[in-house]
């Protein structure tokens, strides 16, 4: 295995059959490379933590490095290593995300360099940390994927520019690379985005770019040298790309997050030790995308028994005094699945 080389290439999605990789006689070689999609709420924002490098562009991208069997003990302690290297900052709530292993999008046929398995891991950090940076940056996710962001209703950029472009595709006939799904391009349309009384799901923001680059309407599948990509003329500019699977790795990072506070007390993780319910409600808006129902949503916190009052007040400039609650953390010992178990369709 080779795990100190510079990660000039990135794991990505599936390659067809008619660009598969020529076998060869000699064994492969490997790297290991370790990927954290850093995320935080500041000003009821969701943030994720981006480093760049000049040299490449100033693309935006994710804190990452290569996996040393030598330096790194475990492939978890590498990764806190690459983070502290790079940015400054001590993680402290870690999870492995998904294993990346397909070659890479733009690998070609006679491509001979080393084959990276991209390891992907999800970290939450308290919003008073966002200003303990020595480098990289904060910045919204919402950034660089605009549609997922519902708090003010359902984005204008999905009517506008994701669905009229999406269902042209779904007419397309696809071409003799595109493998062949189980599912069609307009039903997928309809799973994945709601389109034509389909239903949006908040936790399917994978499934949404990964839809959106098999359609070439992401810049990602136009720099891969996509196929799809090449029809659109102009092509709309749909969020911020990211430097190699940065942005599906970050994707994959917020399905996890969404999906993960209604069954696990996650969100805690990302306030401080003492909120208001507001700023907790506010907090789990940012993440889950939709505005929730505020009388609901503090029914439904008290009544699941997650927080408890600090008997202290927190004065809000031109408003009443409102209380302060802690995490109660005898919840994890009374039952398996104590999280926010909203739904934001409902709320």
């Amino acid at each position: 295995m080779i795990a100190n080389a510079g990660l000039k290439r990135s794991p990505g999605l599936s390659i067809p059959e008619d660009h598969a990789i020529s076998p060869r006689a000699e064994p492969a070689s490997v790297e290991i490379g370790l990927n954290a999609a850093i995320v935080a709420v500041n000003a009821d924002e969701p943030m994720a933590l981006i480093v760049r490098d000049e040299t490449e562009g100033a693309v935006d991208g994710l804190p990452f490095g290569p996996f040393s069997p030598v330096q790194h003990r475990t492939l978890e302690g590498g990764l806190r290593t690459w983070v502290t290297e790079q940015t400054g900052l001590d993680l402290g709530y870690v999870e492995q995300l998904y294993t990346f292993g397909d070659r890479g999008r733009h690998a070609e046929a006679g491509d001979e360099s080393p084959h990276i398995v991209s390891i992907g891991y999800l970290a939450l950090s308290e919003a008073s940390q966002t200003q303990e940076l020595q480098r990289g940056t904060w910045r919204s996710w919402y950034h660089y994927f605009p549609w997922e962001d519902w708090r003010r209703g359902r984005p204008e950029i999905l009517q506008k520019e994701i669905e009229p472009r999406l269902r042209e595709w779904a007419q397309r006939p696809p071409s003799r690379s595109t493998p062949v799904r189980p599912v069609s391009r307009e039903d997928r349309a309809r799973m994945c985005f709601g389109i034509d009384g389909g239903t949006w799901d908040e936790e399917k923001v994978l499934d949404r770019y990964e839809l959106l680059y098999d359609a070439g309407l992401v810049e990602e599948a136009r720099r891969d040298g996509r196929e799809a990509a090449v029809a659109w003329a102009p092509r709309p500019r749909l969020g911020a790309p990211m430097r190699f699977d940065h942005r599906r790795i970050l994707a994959t990072a917020i399905g996890r997050v969404r999906a993960k506070i209604k069954y696990r007390p996650v969100i805690f993780e990302l306030m401080p030790d003492e909120f208001t319910l507001y700023e907790l409600q506010k907090t789990v808006e940012a993440i889950l995308g939709p505005h929730l129902h505020k009388q609901n949503f503090r029914r439904l916190v008290e009544s699941a028994g997650l927080v408890e009052p600090t008997g202290e007040v927190k004065t809000r400039t031109g408003g009443r005094p409102a209380k302060l609650y802690r995490f109660r953390r005898e919840v994890l010992l009374e039952r398996p699945a104590p999280g926010v178990r909203v739904k934001p369709g409902r709320i």
